[in-house]
């Protein structure tokens, strides 16, 4: 037979959606079989709780001790317990039978079980024939078994933050490292300035670049065409840390990338814009100036603020009405998304005593000037201006992208 178990709620609350089981239930199991395979698959480990099962006419199945004491206190007809250890299911119940299974009859897990309609067959549905109940269906979420959402939940302690970084396992890099060292963000910067594939591919080995993936991203194309036998390993490891990290700009990033590696035209307008400047000004105090431009034809990043309408820059002797295709107009966001960025950098913060200090910096007045000092001053600077950066990188490669412009 089949037995289908649903967890009503314990602890005394509902759940919905109701997580399940579904059981194939053997002529010799019993009821106490029973209950311990919708323990085992409710992830229960504490089993030093009294437990029972109520059926529709009544009948209590329990242990005899339990059954006796329950005995003077239950309500409706008046029935002798059923012994838990020797009563067969399959004897007691027949199809469409609908029962209460109670664990712990203190914090009262209760389940709803009601056994199917038809016989089912083990090895059809399990591929074998198990000594004991077994589940072969399941759905939804199971709660702890005392509400505990991680391994030292007191009850009042704040939700730990993500962590700093993925665990090697989510990275598909098992065994991971004990120590991999920073990425020097000044020698990758040089290396790519200097267009140095050597010099770019051993600032990168060996070395942590999740919070950089877009730094080195840049890198990347120019070490392909100069380097492509080894630049290929650390492109595809990028696309693939890219495409699992999924921030603004990271897909469009990988689709380039990936367009590289097969010798294809990007998906755009190739445009040699400064992603950096452009990021600082879209992102700049709207109460300064409203915007800019991105100038089509050379990927300069110009300020409106103080100029001609009819010009763009004082050097730029670009007209506005004479050339319209030739400008991309942006308007600044303000300090919405740095903010978010510090938000988000205080989360993942492992020690709860430092990322309380981080909240709490930008709460109040003055937000990025307390957060700036605080990081200095627990050593995270580095981490945070590349965190931040690669964050406003994505953003501004993002959109770039939104409008047919990729940058080149």
């Amino acid at each position: 037979m089949s037995v289908t178990v649903e967890l009503l709620g314990g602890r005394g609350e509902e759940l919905w959606p109701w997580p399940g089981r579904v059981f194939a239930v053997g002529p010799s199991h019993t009821f106490m079989d029973l209950a311990d395979a919708v323990n085992d698959a409710f992830a229960r480990w504490d089993r030093s709780h009294l437990s029972m099962f109520t059926l529709a006419d009544g009948r209590v199945v329990t242990d005899a001790q339990t059954g006796a004491e329950l005995a003077g206190s239950i309500g409706g007809p008046i029935t002798e317990p059923v012994d838990i250890a020797s009563a067969k299911v399959a004897r007691l119940l027949g199809p469409g039978a609908e029962f209460q299974f109670t664990f712990d009859l203190g914090d009262d897990w209760t389940h709803r079980c009601v056994v199917g309609g038809d016989k089912v067959d083990p090895t059809e549905v399990l591929g074998t024939t198990p000594p004991n109940p077994r589940p072969y269906w399941g759905w939804g979420s199971i709660p702890d078994q005392y509400g505990r959402r991680w391994a030292d939940d007191d009850g009042q302690s704040r939700v730990p933050g993500r962590p700093t970084r993925p665990h090697p396992m989510l990275l598909h890099a098992w065994p991971g490292l004990e120590q991999v060292p920073p990425l020097d963000l000044s020698e990758l910067r040089a290396a790519i300035a200097a267009a140095d594939a050597a010099r770019f591919l051993a600032a990168v080995t060996g070395r942590d670049v999740d919070d950089a993936l877009q730094q080195v991203g840049a890198g990347l194309p120019m070490a392909l065409e100069q380097r492509r036998e080894q630049a290929e390993p650390v492109t595809v490891s990028v696309i693939n840390r890219l495409t699992w990290r999924a921030g603004a700009g990271d897909e469009v990033l990988a689709e380039d990338l990936l367009a590289c590696l097969r010798g294809e035209p990007l998906a755009g307008r190739v445009v040699p814009v400064d992603l950096e400047m452009l990021g600082t000004e879209l992102e700049g105090d709207p109460g300064i100036s409203t915007g800019g431009y991105v100038d089509l034809r050379t990927g300069d990043v110009i300020d409106d603020s103080g100029t001609d309408p009819m010009m763009v820059g004082e050097n730029a002797a670009v007209d506005v009405e004479a050339e319209p295709d030739r400008l991309l107009r942006f308007a600044r966001t303000g300090s919405r998304e740095g903010w978010r960025d510090m938000a988000a950098f205080a989360e993942r913060q492992h020690d709860a005593a430092l990322r309380e200090r981080l909240e709490r910096a930008i709460e109040v007045k003055g937000a990025f000037h307390r957060f700036r000092d605080l990081v200095h001053q627990e050593s995270l600077a580095e981490q945070w201006y590349a965190f931040s950066t690669d964050r406003q990188l994505g953003r501004a490669r993002e959109f770039l992208a939104d409008e047919g412009i990729r940058v080149g």
